[in-house]
């Protein structure tokens, strides 16, 4: 039985800590949070310091700004850890925090959960085994209306930008499928609420493959298109089943959530569709993370650990910066 610390007990530390008591395999160490509001029959600890327990494993499920310090704690342990995502605020954390990991010598493991859906795991294998020929151009779109409630009266209604809350995880899945990013180029879109956030844009993106990608993202635009819409992986979000990324290649194209694939050769004669039954996720993703967590921490290579995950932050961070440079669009006159 492997012995799991969960630390931090917000939205994602407590589905975490479910998770853990359920696996056959695990063994729940308790629950890190110095608020002593959260009730839970586990044990509790207000620090890390407080364990004294063995730990073959450690989730930190702590505000993104803490994470370079409790992962640098927690590799003096010698913790192997699931670090939930963004890996970091910055690039500096995430430098300090690869150090600690390579000094330790112990395994990381950081949360983009998209990875593990089943569907995700389908589209990378066809595009890297030639189903679309070479990929040649990626668009990609995120558009929700987050409800005015959830930027009032909190650090949102400065900070809150769409990048590093929700299109850091689309930047990971593009990377997941396509490679690494070689270059980016970001346009900010218009302010409809009256803050300073960055609210809407469009990012261009180059790969070190070729191929070129875009993305269209607001939070102030109620549409069917999103990875949680279309995959209804978030019951805080609606489901509509919609596709919202279309990869095409030399030889097809295939879209998703839908993994619709298709065929062609030029424009004289229509593509055609091709037979491609939709893969189904044999569990819930984040348990499907825990399961392979579990075997990080007996040395199998991490699906993605700090050193991966910092370039996709890289690749957020670049976009946030230039939107952040840029003066948004006038609001309208009437809404």
């Amino acid at each position: 039985m492997s012995r799991i610390l969960v630390v931090g007990g917000g939205l994602i530390g407590i589905r975490h800590l479910q998770a853990v008591a359920a696996h056959p395999a695990c063994t729940l160490v308790g629950l890190v949070d110095p608020n002593p509001e959260i009730i839970t029959d586990y044990p509790r600890f207000a620090d890390m310091a407080e364990v004294p327990a063995p730990v073959d494993g450690v989730i930190l499920a702590t505000p993104t700004h803490l994470h370079s310090k409790h992962g640098a704690y927690a590799a003096k342990r010698g913790w192997p850890m699931l670090i939930e995502k963004p890996v970091t605020e910055d690039l500096a954390q995430a430098r300090v925090l690869q150090k600690a990991i390579q000094t330790a010598k112990v395994p990381s493991l950081v949360g983009h959960h998209r990875r593990y859906h089943a569907p995700v795991q389908q589209m990378k294998s066809l595009v890297a085994n030639g189903a679309i020929g070479q990929p040649v151009t990626a668009t990609l779109i995120w558009a929700m209306r987050k409800p005015d409630a959830y930027f009032d009266g909190n650090w949102r209604s400065a900070h809150g930008s769409p990048v590093l809350i929700n299109l850091v995880h689309d930047i990971d899945l593009l990377r997941f499928v396509l490679g690494d990013i070689a270059a980016v180029s970001a346009l900010r879109g218009r302010r409809l609420r009256g803050q300073a956030r960055v609210e809407s844009g469009a990012v261009a993106l180059a790969f070190e493959s070729g191929a070129t990608g875009t993305i269209a993202f607001a939070d102030t635009a109620p549409s069917p298109w999103g990875f949680e819409a279309g995959t209804g992986e978030n019951p805080n979000i609606g489901t509509t089943r919609q596709d919202m990324l279309w990869i095409t290649g030399t030889k097809g194209a295939i879209s998703f959530p839908s993994m619709t694939l298709w065929s062609g050769q030029d424009w004289s004669r229509p593509a055609e569709q091709v037979p491609c039954t939709r893969a189904e996720n044999a569990k819930p993703p984040l348990d499907a993370q825990l399961d392979h967590f579990l075997e990080v921490t007996q040395g199998a290579a991490p699906l993605i650990d700090v050193a991966d995950a910092t370039r996709t932050l890289d690749i957020a961070l670049q976009i946030e910066d230039q939107l952040r440079q840029q003066a948004p669009a006038p609001e309208p006159a009437h809404p």
